[in-house]
């Protein structure tokens, strides 16, 4: 055997040897290494490591398919009311004059005034707050107001990065709740805002929906001293006069403790709170420190530490209220300086204290988000997609064996050995690289099982045409392969790029496919040429001496 064919031999072997530990090793979760060796090589330990490294897409595995709908104006909705209070504290501060302050649609911002004496001054002094970039800015006399507008293509561009950003929170908070390999990503048109989220092997999917959708909008403000607590709103705004200042509001407050009661009503807090749920480094539910139920533990980022202490050393015996979603859920008194951390008690469940601290950690959605679609698949349906999948795999490698067999004698033998590697390597790469494997991945592999075929019947049938010439068996397969080579390439990579193209545009199960066909292709490259080359190689010179005849 000469030098040429030991180094493709070792080759081989080399990847048959990985392709074999990739699919079979215990390599996607932390295994316990102190058994023995020998358990690892137990049929059933094998069947495990298998199913493991071989991902599962929603169709095969079950699980749930959601698609939903970001309501970006909302977002535009919230920037416009941001601003509308900017306005007012602004226009304050500056003594600047104005009657009321309106938003008749989202994106515009109307300042109405009792004259055009103070337009200059209302235009200068909101237009950089706002964005002069973003913001276009007119003014009229009858009636006299001032105009802010927010510009088309800046509205497209915050309803484009709400819809990302809510991506990105649905992404955290499906991470946290623990799903494995879900897929998240944007579907459909941009102008849709439209997000598909799939779950394998979620059987509670209704919790994780409203783990989605769930808001927690996470204040702490301070409660007006004394911080009485009122038994009815129409008390509190009797305190305040009979109308609510620009910089308080009533919130209602309602608290259930650990021993049992319920403390209901209302107080009078300021609208700006000390820090907010944007400045929470980590949240998570704890055990309740005093009798049965779970807390809320919480610590805060750098900077809003600080913030919050320094608050919290000047107002020590006010009240603090834990707002969540416009509503008080406790109110302690401040007995020292807080720095860095806090707790939402409230007597909940543990379930209820995980959820909330998950939606915390992961920020508050910029819109609201309404489902559009959808479907349960069941994990037996997706067994029979299995198994029916696999038995047309192997029925449609049967038949080309026979067929390679009986037309092409021993040579089609080199066709399988070929074939086989090819998916060893397939199905390696998909372990590798974590592709999932769906039920048109399946047909990617019988597509792909079709297209080594292919490669080996040119190579076959131009090494057929060189014999016929009364060409040597040597100088047929050199020619044979070397013809053959640039039409292989050509579809292969004509097939790739339209693998490529399906990937980027398609969603879930489609790019499946295109994954497993782009993986196999690749993997045809190597066995259809470089293998089935080095088996011809061997063939010819087996015995020490080249052989004059093939059987082909």
């Amino acid at each position: 055997m000469n030098k040429s064919i030991k180094s493709r031999a070792i080759v081989i072997l080399l990847t048959t040897f990985g392709c074999v530990a990739i699919l079979l090793g215990p390599w996607t979760k932390q295994k316990d290494y102190t058994r023995e060796a020998a358990d690892f090589f137990k049929p059933e330990r094998l069947r495990k490591n298998l199913s493991e490294n071989i991902r599962l897409g929603l169709d095969l595995r079950g699980g749930t398919h959601l698609v939903m709908q970001v309501q970006a104006d909302d977002y535009i909705k919230a920037i416009t009311e941001g601003n509308r209070q900017k306005a007012v504290d602004e226009l304050k501060k500056g003594s600047i004059a104005f009657s009321d302050i309106k938003t008749p649609t989202n994106g515009q911002l109307v300042v109405e005034t009792q004259g055009t004496e103070a337009h200059t001054q209302i235009r200068e002094k909101l237009l950089p707050i706002f964005g002069s970039d973003i913001w276009t800015v007119s003014t009229s006399t009858s009636p006299a107001a001032v105009t802010f507008n927010l510009n088309k293509s800046a509205a497209d561009l915050f309803r484009r990065e709400a819809t990302e950003q809510a991506r990105t929170i649905i992404e955290q908070r499906i991470d946290a709740f623990g799903v494995a390999e879900p897929t998240i990503q944007l579907h459909g048109r941009t102008e849709d805002h439209q997000i598909l989220v799939q779950m394998p092997g979620v059987d509670n999917p209704e919790r994780v929906k409203e783990l989605i959708k769930g808001e927690a909008r996470l204040e702490l403000k301070a409660v007006v001293p004394p911080g009485t607590l009122y038994a009815t709103r129409d008390e509190a705004l009797a305190s305040l006069g009979g109308g609510v200042p620009s910089d308080r509001e009533i919130l209602p407050y309602n608290e259930s403790r650990a021993d049992g009661n319920n403390i209901n009503g209302f107080h009078v807090v300021e609208k700006t709170p000390v820090i907010t749920g944007a400045d929470l480094r980590d949240a998570r539910g704890v055990p309740g420190q005093n009798g049965p139920g779970y807390r809320v533990a919480f610590s805060l980022k750098p900077g809003a530490d600080e913030r919050f202490g320094q608050w919290t050393e000047k107002n020590i015996g006010n009240l603090l209220a834990v707002v969540l979603n416009e509503q008080i859920k406790t109110a302690p008194s401040i007995r020292s300086r807080i720095a860095d951390s806090g707790e939402i008690t409230g007597n909940f469940t543990k379930q209820e204290a995980e959820d909330l601290g998950l939606v915390l950690r992961s920020g508050a959605l910029p819109a609201k988000v309404v489902y559009l679609e959808e479907r349960t698949v069941g994990p037996s349906l997706g067994a029979d997609s299995i198994r029916q999948g696999v038995r047309a795999s192997l029925f449609g490698l049967a038949l080309v064996v026979l067929v390679m067999l009986f037309y092409y004698r021993l040579s089609g033998l080199n066709a399988v050995i070929a074939l086989i590697l090819n998916l060893f390597i397939l199905l390696a790469g998909m372990a590798l690289f974590g592709a999932t494997l769906t039920l048109p991945g399946i047909a990617g592999v019988i597509l792909t099982i079709g297209m080594a075929v292919d490669s080996n019947v040119l190579i076959f049938e131009r090494i057929r045409e060189e014999l016929r010439a009364g060409k040597l068996v040597s100088s047929s397969i050199d020619t044979g392969f070397s013809k053959a080579m640039v039409t292989i390439i050509d579809t292969h990579v004509t097939t790739i790029v339209s693998a490529a193209f399906l990937y980027f545009f398609g969603t879930g199960p489609v790019r499946g496919f295109a994954v497993t066909l782009t993986i196999g292709l690749l993997a045809n490259l190597f066995t259809a040429v470089y293998v089935s080359r080095g088996i011809f190689l061997w063939q010819i010179n087996r015995g020490g001496r080249r052989a004059e005849t093939i059987s082909i």
